[in-house]
């Protein structure tokens, strides 16, 4: 088990993320250090679909469900993450997320992004490719 107390576990967790996998050290390292880090219980919800988006989790430890219209549209894992969406339009969430497992997250907030890397022009085609490869692959709604 990483001890996260130790920022670089946070830093090298992050540096496997499609969306900041092309940051330098000094990016990398600055995010790490702004990242919330926040536990939750086996059916704990994380993010509640409808409300606003205030940030990205990236799932240290723990599994979590992602739920649509009450179903299970997805499983996450360690190393996976969700609220991409939530760091360019701070828009309400489009998805339910409980823990399913005591889980672990670092938690960043639009603020911090931006402060760190939203002058990135690389990192934000990275971050704007793997929201639209998500919504690509996402079911559609359901119709009234």
């Amino acid at each position: 088990m990483p001890d996260w107390s130790d920022r670089t576990a946070v830093m090298n967790l992050l540096s496997a993320v499609p969306v900041f996998s092309s940051l330098d050290k000094k990016h990398l390292k600055t995010l790490a250090n702004a990242a919330a880090e926040r536990n939750y219980n086996a059916g704990d919800v994380i993010v509640s679909e409808g409300t606003k988006g205030l940030g990205f989790y990236l799932l240290a430890e723990g599994q979590v469900a992602v739920e649509k219209a009450g179903k299970v549209v997805a499983t996450l894992n360690s190393g996976q993450f969700f609220g991409e969406m939530a760091l360019l339009d701070e828009q309400p969430r489009t998805a339910n997320v409980k823990a399913a497992s005591k889980a672990k997250c670092f938690v960043l907030s639009p603020w911090e992004f931006w402060g760190s890397v939203g002058k990135d022009p690389e990192a934000m085609r990275i971050l704007l490719r793997e929201t639209v490869r998500r919504l690509r692959h996402s079911p559609p709604a359901p119709e009234d």
